[in-house]
């Protein structure tokens, strides 16, 4: 059976109150949004904060769930990057605003996409907030400047100078690995 048709008899199950439906619903999920939250969260203790936060909101909110529209996965993945935005703006003051950003150099990328997931999580996570959020809904969930900007109430600007810092602040950690490892091993 395919994740898709057990997530579908396990939410049809819950939504008649079955507590075993809801937990194997958690044990199925809990890995790969545990990953959105690591991503958002400045630690582990956090991520898992954020975790059972959006847990909490994908059980409360299940009902509104349309098992004929769409794959489950994507709705909770949404449901919890929500739940991490959510907690950010509430800890976080977005206090930049800069009219005008920069673009970022191509390099930037590339170099970027070289890290293990390990290395780029580990280097997301010690991203400042506004940086690590912003890097995360632009470059890993796919958010425009504009959805950004409405999200974390921040200016269209702010969403770009903050991706843009994020990528340079990454790039310098990628370049200096880098050098480290070529000056070690020639």
């Amino acid at each position: 059976m395919d994740k898709q048709t057990e997530s579908i008899i396990l939410i049809k199950k819950a939504l008649k109150g079955n507590q075993q439906a809801f937990h194997k619903l958690y044990n199925v999920y809990k890995n790969s949004l545990f990953l959105v939250c690591l991503r958002y969260g400045k630690d582990r203790n956090i991520a898992q904060d954020y975790l059972q936060d959006a847990f909490v909101n994908i059980f409360k909110n299940l009902k509104q769930f349309d098992l004929n529209k769409g794959d489950f996965g994507p709705w909770a993945r949404k449901i919890t990057v929500n739940a991490c935005l959510a907690d950010i703006r509430k800890n976080t003051l977005y206090s930049v605003n800069i009219t005008k950003a920069e673009q970022v150099e191509s390099s930037d990328v590339s170099a970027l996409s070289q890290l293990s997931l390990k290395e780029m999580l580990d280097h997301i996570q010690k991203l400042p907030y506004g940086y690590r959020t912003v890097f995360n809904m632009y470059v890993i969930d796919g958010y425009s400047h504009k959805e950004i900007a409405a999200a974390l109430n921040i200016s269209i600007s702010t969403s770009k100078s903050q991706l843009m810092k994020a990528r340079k602040v990454l790039q310098k950690k990628v370049t200096f690995k880098q050098n480290n490892y070529t000056q070690e091993h020639g």
